[in-house]
């Protein structure tokens, strides 16, 4: 006469939360409280629904003896809640198309089909994440390529062979060879920095500092209280603007030779 096997100790469930494995389907919330036993049956209630369900012992398995992150309990078929009931899941056999090596499969009645369907390849389409990978990887590729030919087009700029430079019209400072520092000083401001350049036997040149502007104001004299705008250099030391001389000449050379510091 065969044995009937031992119960789980489901007494060691206390009131700690646990899980069915497999789940129960059609039952959304898989955590739950152990109430009560009998020889054939255990009561249990659910976490979130409050729902309690009555499932055979033939079904329960053993109990996890590892309860973290959560104590399983075991079932030995897959089960599926139904009008208050649970019961074995039923599934819907789905016959798997054969393969192009296999043989024609037996049918219900035990006959072998007169002639084999023919098998149609199957090309499996690629699914939308590998798409918008591949979108991707097109776009960080294009990207790449993009960059390389924005700075071979502007490598120049680096070295200044590609840049040009535009004089300032002296219309736009509103200076001119008969301005001294108080009337700059009345149309430009105050300049943030102002260093005399003086050497005996030389003729002495004043630098007015406007960063914000990006200029250097430069006045020239034999001395330092007829010193007279000359013109402007650029933070790169370079002349923006000239005065006319007498001669049909231009300060632009002058400037050019003057030392920065």
């Amino acid at each position: 006469m065969p044995v009937q096997p031992i119960p789980p100790p489901f007494e060691h469930l206390g009131q700690r939360p646990f899980s069915f494995y497999p789940p129960i389907l059609n039952l959304d919330h898989n955590e739950w409280l152990f109430l009560q036993a009998t020889w054939s049956e255990i009561l249990v209630a659910n976490t979130k629904s409050g729902e309690e369900i009555w499932i055979s012992r033939r079904f329960v398995g053993d109990i996890s003896r590892i309860d973290e992150p959560v104590m399983i309990l075991g079932l030995t078929k897959e089960l599926e809640y139904k009008m208050g009931q649970v019961l074995p899941a039923l599934r819907r056999v789905i016959e798997i198309p054969r393969a192009v090596n296999e043989g024609p499969h037996p049918v219900a009645s035990g006959r072998q089909p007169k002639e084999s369907a023919p098998v149609v390849g199957i090309r499996l389409e690629a699914s939308p994440e590998s798409r918008i990978g591949k979108m991707i990887a097109a776009v960080v590729v294009v990207g790449v390529v993009g960059c390389f030919a924005l700075v071979n087009v502007f490598r120049g700029s680096h070295d200044g062979s590609r840049i040009s430079y535009s004089p300032v019209v002296q219309s736009e400072l509103g200076l001119s060879s008969r301005d001294d520092y108080f009337s700059i000083v009345r149309k430009l401001g105050p300049p943030a920095a102002d260093h005399w350049r003086s050497e005996k036997g030389e003729l002495q040149y004043r630098i007015l500092s406007y960063p914000q502007q990006g200029l250097s104001v430069i006045l020239m004299g034999s001395d330092r209280s007829k010193a007279r705008y000359i013109g402007a250099l650029d933070r790169d030391w370079r002349p923006v603007d000239a005065v006319s001389l007498p001669g049909g000449g231009t300060t632009a050379s002058m400037l050019k030779s003057l030392q920065r510091f």
